[in-house]
């Protein structure tokens, strides 16, 4: 049986952090997903039969990219689209559904995009010259918001923050990103140490900074207790100056393929997700990460921000302190350190949250009841919850 086709569209096919598209598109059982993107990157790998992109290295290919961001023109990569015969187009952040949206148009065909994060948080004073990606985005807009299918926001965090742009309210629908529980489980044979484990960009709405001076205050009561950072990013100079200065124990990792960071979930004891607002606005929408320590049965320790306390549920299956709270960050860290009973009954309700409530069968079900419902004309439903 041949299952329609999806197009699921991303400016950069596929930057290493991004695991989260590739999983989505991976798992969407009654249809076939395309990656189109306009540039290919060095990062996730993809199937190369399902991977279209305009520029792939080729001669003359950076001014045909730019020539389709500008002006939607790549006749070539047009037609071959169209033999393709898609059903929708599903958007991977604003920026991108923003590009992409003039040919969803020509070729008559609805145009979902997921919010993540920055696409909906950055003060547009600040990100609408950050790039050509972001110049164009302001300016289309408005025709956007009229005229695409669905806004798929990834938390209610996000969604709240695209009803104050005007996004209107029936076609703005929140849709959690999920996990694969039977995947992401703790294999019980492994030693858990006395490591926090950090994973995400070293960019300033990370709070890495908080972070290292919250494990400085533990590591002066428990001096053995190491600090992994596994990512990589604009601050990382800055962030080893900085643990260089102040930290006994810890270790810059720099970007892991998947099963590494799942390793050194099932390694660790505590996972810190320190996030802050940064100056120019940017948010977190709900990390994939902190769902993904959560199903290893790994508590968290993270912050009131953004979507993050709809995943993580304080005193039950990690805690939560308000952003840049230093002495908070490392009381929670001390606790589960110190009370072997408390990180058993956290590590417990996490995992049975994730299984409860994110695991990846259900959100990915719901998507597709989203691409159902768009293509037979019905009205999209928010998931109950």
């Amino acid at each position: 049986m041949t299952h329609p086709t999806v197009l699921i569209f991303n400016s950069l096919l596929l930057p290493p952090s991004q695991t989260f598209v590739r999983d989505l598109a991976e798992q969407i059982q009654d249809f076939t997903a395309y990656y189109v993107g306009s540039r290919r990157v060095e990062g996730l790998e993809l199937p190369n039969d399902r991977t279209l992109v305009i520029n792939h290295g080729q001669p003359g290919g950076k001014v045909i990219e730019q020539l389709f961001k500008l002006s939607a023109i790549a006749p070539d990569f047009y037609r071959h689209l169209q033999r393709l015969n898609p059903v929708l187009i599903n958007a991977q952040f604003g920026l991108s559904g923003a590009l992409i949206l003039p040919w969803a148009e020509r070729l008559n065909i609805p145009l979902l995009v997921h919010y993540r994060g920055a696409d909906a948080t950055i003060d547009p004073k600040q990100a609408r010259y950050q790039s050509l990606n972001h110049w164009i985005y302001h300016r289309r807009l408005q025709t956007l918001q009229a005229r695409a299918t669905l806004f798929l926001p990834v938390s209610d965090f996000i969604r709240q923050r695209l009803l104050n742009q005007g996004f209107p309210a029936d076609r703005t629908i929140t849709h959690y990103g999920g996990v694969d529980v039977q995947r992401f489980q703790a294999d019980p044979a492994v030693a858990r140490e006395r490591v926090v484990l950090f994973v995400g960009r070293l960019a300033e709405k990370k709070g890495c900074d908080v972070l290292i001076e919250a494990i400085a205050a533990v590591q002066a009561q428990a001096p053995d207790v190491e600090l992994i950072f596994i990512g990589d990013g604009p601050l990382r100079e800055s962030l080893e100056t900085q643990a260089q200065q102040q930290l006994k124990r810890y270790q810059f990792l720099g970007m892991q393929p998947p099963e590494m960071v799942k390793t050194w979930m099932n390694r660790a004891r505590i996972f810190a997700a320190p996030s802050v607002t940064a100056a120019n606005g940017d948010s977190e929408g709900l990390p994939t990460v902190i769902v993904e320590a959560q199903a290893m049965g790994l508590p968290v320790v993270s912050t009131l921000h953004a979507g993050i306390p709809e995943a993580v549920i304080h005193g039950e299956t990690g805690f939560l302190t308000p952003e840049r709270d230093v002495d908070g960050l490392a009381h929670h860290c001390l606790e589960l350190l110190q009370s072997d009973e408390l990180w058993e009954r956290i590590s417990r309700g996490g995992r049975s949250h994730m299984e409860q409530n994110f695991n990846h069968v259900t959100q990915i079900a719901y998507l597709e009841d989203l691409y159902r419902a768009v293509l037979n004309g019905d009205t999209p439903q928010p998931q109950t919850r």
